[in-house]
């Protein structure tokens, strides 16, 4: 009766957490990931750019000890050693700092959370970044502390293969008991091995963090994070859930304990821009198309695994290296009224998909800003384009309101009002000339695609709407932003 009453307890507790609330304030609705910066630099980032421009939050690379590996590839972050707050970005004055700083001008941290599994088995004897012994030989993770005791091991009292790694994503129990490309799968059933990863998470909280992108979610059993998140407390979860259907194990496990990441949403991204179906077919654009339920979804265009052909996706995956059609999917996808919205902010990765951050030997390098606002040194910094940090203020300023005014040519034309608060046009095919009807009052408005609204003038565009409401949009198919967007704050 006693583990009944606890098991209820816990229930009520999950059910009136809210999980799926981002903790945005001032009507904020997009968040960054600093893939790979270092604290210094992200506290400087809240302060000079992202709190000014509207951003909701940051998501920083996994905070904790890790593996150092040879070549000091970006993946050595996902191979946890302990839970110390000393990894490749910094110690844990320079997290605490981070936190404080950027919290102080309204933009939260969300943590890259690693906690299904310790480093890759074969990673044999070491010290992680914080000096911690680890011995994969022997299971021993010296820093947490961690022993053989506390991992799933083979054998089908646990993993149930013949190699100790996944062999089928057909059988649940490989997916959630087994290794993940190697990686030591932590017994998170054992009240020992919780209780180290409540701690971690539970500290973070502490020092301010507002949420987690937990990594690997699917490779976790769903009662065993109810067990951990009601015990940290109401915060965010964005839980990562590789699913394009066909598997044991997807979404749906997931959908009670926060967001969950929506990978059909960057697949469909990729199909629409590169022309695989008419734009017009985005007005129906959201759960009728098999994805989950708006307020579920955690969305983007590209993450760190799939711009590197990771994951989920393939080439269809739209990413930096093609920036006309990338500018224009995270402008609809900004502008368009579903899920919770991530920009990824990457480096320059070329053709290697391993290659770390830039750096200073194993210092990660600083990220030099440009006279022209953008970044220097390799680091691409995409929530710096002009394109995509006026579209997050457009997704703020639209707020709650709706689709209304859509308007299409039957094929890659596209346009459509939030509101009476905001609209967009884009073509992707030829010249679009055209009265089109913004929802918006009458006068003069910065397009905030070509250019910024600079007290009374624009050094953009400018585009006049009638007294009716219409607006003559004149958009060059060869143009290099083939769109333009303007909202009520780009009214001069």
């Amino acid at each position: 009766m006693k583990q009944q009453c606890l098991l209820l307890a816990l229930l009520l507790g999950v059910a009136a957490a809210n999980y799926n609330d981002p903790r945005c304030r001032d009507g904020r609705s997009v968040v960054v990931h600093l893939f790979n910066w270092k604290w210094t630099d992200i506290a400087a980032e809240c302060e000079r750019f992202l709190g000014p421009k509207g951003y909701c939050g940051v998501q920083v690379s996994p905070p904790n000890e890790h593996r150092i590996v040879g070549g000091r590839p970006w993946w050595e972050r996902y191979q946890p050693v302990s839970y110390k707050l000393e990894s490749r970005s910094g110690n844990r004055g320079q997290f605490i700092d981070m936190v404080n700083r950027c919290n102080a001008v309204g933009v939260i941290i969300y943590v890259d959370a690693v906690i299904n599994h310790m480093c890759g088995a074969d990673a044999g004897e070491g010290t992680g970044t914080g000096g911690s012994y680890y011995n994969t030989g022997s299971q021993d993770f010296s820093g947490v502390p961690f022993s053989a005791f506390d991992f799933n091991q083979c054998g089908c009292g646990a993993c149930c293969s013949g190699s100790c790694g996944i062999e089928s994503y057909n059988d649940a129990n490989q997916v959630r008991n087994c290794r993940l490309v190697g990686l030591l799968d932590l017994a998170l059933g054992n009240n020992y091995v919780r209780g180290k990863v409540i701690d971690y998470m539970k500290d973070l909280t502490n020092i301010g963090v507002a949420g987690f992108r937990v990594d690997a979610v699917k490779h976790m059993w769903p009662g065993d994070l109810q067990a951990i998140y009601g015990s940290v407390g109401d915060v965010f979860y964005a839980n990562e859930v590789i699913d394009l259907g066909g598997e044991a194990v997807g979404v749906g496990d997931y959908l009670h304990l926060g967001r969950v990441t929506e990978f059909r949403y960057c697949n469909f991204m990729g199909q629409a821009f590169r022309k695989h179906f008419p734009l017009r077919d985005l007005r129906t654009f959201g759960s009728s198309w098999g994805m989950m339920a708006d307020g579920s979804a955690f969305v983007f265009v590209d993450n760190h695994d799939n711009q590197r052909g990771h994951g989920a996706g393939g080439d269809i995956i739209l990413t930096y290296q093609e920036s006309r059609i990338y500018k224009m999917a995270t402008a609809f996808a900004l502008a368009w009224p579903y899920g919770f919205a991530r920009i990824m902010s990457s480096y320059d990765f070329g053709s290697d998909t391993d290659v770390g951050p830039p750096s200073n030997g194993d210092e990660i390098a600083s990220v030099p800003i440009n006279a022209d606002d953008s970044c220097g040194g390799g680091w691409i910094c995409e929530h710096r384009w002009r394109q995509i940090y006026n579209m997050a203020a457009f997704r703020n300023v639209a707020g709650g309101t709706g689709v209304d005014n859509w308007w299409d040519n039957g094929s890659h034309q596209i346009a459509f009002s939030r509101g009476n608060r905001a609209f967009i046009a884009i073509t992707n095919e030829g010249n679009l000339n055209a009265s089109l009807q913004t929802g918006l009052s009458p006068g003069n408005y910065c397009d905030i695609i070509s250019g910024n609204k600079n007290g009374n003038s624009c050094s953009g565009k400018t585009i006049t709407v009638n007294g009716d409401g219409t607006a003559n949009i004149n958009i060059g198919g060869g143009d290099e932003d083939p769109m333009v967007a303007i909202h009520a704050d780009s009214k001069v």
